[in-house]
């Protein structure tokens, strides 16, 4: 695993030894961001990656937040709550140079809690386990505790076959497949 592109391009990243944590693949992420890159309706107007606050759920390995932050945004939260997978993001952190613009929470992505006084997020990335109906529940956490700005994009990695019913608030933009995978891309509008 590496950073596919921006400025920490080719840095090593430390993947997982158990079958517990699935990280998005180099080829899969590369795509991504090139999605995010060339697809200007996705993001709302006056939001881009560049300066983008971003929020790494069900991290992993981090390799979505900090392909995020290679390519220009200015801080990741990753959030995940196994223990690989928290030693696996500080360590990638560490590997990054990334620490004095990124955090590590332990946290259950499904019950977040309130945002407190973290300043709200501009992009989010969900990496559930498959097939467990964790996407729907992070999305209801994401707004329950306003932990995303007005127009936030959310891009949602599930299986294939997975069915999602958005909660209120989140609106389908458009989704791509890899493989058995499926990236949804939403549109968050805050309920107020």
């Amino acid at each position: 695993m590496r950073i596919v592109g921006g400025s920490l391009k080719g840095r090593a990243l430390k993947a997982p030894r158990s079958q517990a944590i699935r990280p998005t693949t180099d080829r899969a992420r590369e795509s991504l961001f090139n999605i995010l890159a060339h697809s200007g309706d996705l993001f709302a107007e006056g939001h881009s990656l560049d300066g983008a606050r971003v929020i790494d759920l069900f991290a992993g390995t981090g390799a979505l937040g900090l392909e995020a932050l290679s390519r220009g945004a200015a801080y990741a939260l990753f959030v995940d709550q196994s223990l690989e997978g928290r030693s696996l993001i500080r360590e990638n952190m560490l590997t990054c140079g990334v620490a004095a613009k990124a955090r590590l929470f332990k946290r259950d992505a499904t019950r977040l809690g309130e945002r407190g006084s973290l300043a709200a997020f501009d992009l989010a990335f969900l990496d559930p386990p498959y097939d467990k109906g964790l996407g729907g529940k992070s999305l209801e956490a994401l707004d329950g505790g306003d932990w995303l700005a007005p127009d936030a994009l959310v891009v949602l990695e599930e299986s294939k076959d997975a069915e999602i019913d958005l909660p209120a608030g989140f609106t389908m933009l458009e989704s791509r497949a890899f493989g058995g995978s499926l990236l949804r891309f939403l549109r968050y509008s805050a309920r107020r």
